[in-house]
């Protein structure tokens, strides 16, 4: 009996192509703006909330015999409404389904996807709060103290100045000084790390402190300054050019600092809806479809306790 033979062929049993059953997912920064919104409850119905303000008592002089001099006191309303409905919206086909092996894994990541996705979304609403509450182009001055500002170092960063003269603003709106949080860009960080005073080596041959440990751990920085905790986030409002004081910042971000004591939140919110996800088949499209939807609304409640410095990002 003869038996055919053929030459060799090695890829005939060596695939061209193998993957893996890992999904690589991308980098996701620290989200942390929710802790500081106070979110009202006791709001049963419609989509505007009103709370009432009482202003402070006056004192007067008084001469015996005379009649006690009355005066009013000031009264105010703040209103907060529900202006955002938001939906985040995906599907897998049915074809999908059958053919690709990750489609569980896939369709097993929507919902915390979507979830982060609505969080993101917040965390931008929520810092951008401050900023567009003032007046862009100006000192936005209470009590006497300015609460928004171009950084004081050069070049139009920020300088270790800048964290006192927050803490001053905050004193002279008589917040309390407890809990004092300041959420600043990369840029800055950036900036305070590699000030000369901070890091000359003249007199620091073994490259000690900042120089060997760093200014910063995470989006954390290792020590107070000046009394503020200071985090660092990518998700603080740009700003562009403005002019304030005779500095101008042509690429600006807004550096927020607040005092984030239980009892002076700088933020105020309300959930009308809260997240819920729907699912169905759509049989003319032959796919699966998974929708979030949700209303809130988000306010500045204490512009007394916002403090804005604005640093530009393009001396890194």
């Amino acid at each position: 009996m003869t038996f055919a033979t053929t030459t060799a062929t090695p890829g005939h049993v060596i695939r061209s192509q193998v993957w893996s059953s890992q999904l690589k997912e991308v980098f996701e920064d620290d989200l942390m703006a929710l802790k500081y919104v106070e979110f009202l409850t006791g709001f049963p119905d419609g989509d505007q909330f009103n709370i009432a303000s009482m202003g402070q008592m006056q004192t007067n002089d008084y001469a015996e015999g005379q009649a006690v001099k009355y005066s009013g006191f000031d009264t105010g309303q703040f209103t907060l409404t529900i202006t955002d409905y938001k939906s985040i919206a995906t599907q897998i086909t049915k074809r999908m389904l059958q053919d690709s092996f990750l489609a569980s894994q896939i369709q097993g990541q929507f919902v915390p996807k979507m979830r982060r996705a609505l969080d993101k979304t917040m965390e931008t609403d929520i810092l951008a709060l401050g900023p567009e509450a003032q007046t862009t182009g100006n000192l936005n001055q209470i009590n006497g103290a300015d609460h928004r500002w171009i950084g004081s170092a050069a070049n139009e960063t920020m300088g270790i100045d800048d964290f006192a003269r927050a803490s001053y603003a905050l004193r002279k709106a008589e917040v309390p000084m407890n809990n004092l949080v300041a959420i600043v860009d990369p840029s800055v960080a950036f900036a305070l790390e590699t000030a000369t005073n901070l890091v000359n080596v003249s007199n620091n041959p073994r490259w000690e402190g900042i120089i060997r440990d760093g200014m910063t751990t995470g989006m954390q920085f290792r020590m107070n300054v000046y009394g503020w905790d200071v985090y660092i986030s990518n998700n603080l409002k740009p700003i562009g050019a403005e002019t304030i004081d005779g500095k101008t910042t042509a690429t600006g971000v807004a550096n927020l600092f607040f005092s984030a004591d239980q009892a002076a939140r700088p933020f105020v919110g309300a959930v009308r809806q809260a997240p819920t996800v729907e699912s169905e088949y759509n049989k003319d499209y032959q796919r699966e479809e998974y929708v979030m939807t949700t209303r809130y609304g988000l306010k500045l409640y204490r512009p007394e306790n916002m403090v804005v410095v604005i640093t530009d990002t393009d001396q890194v």
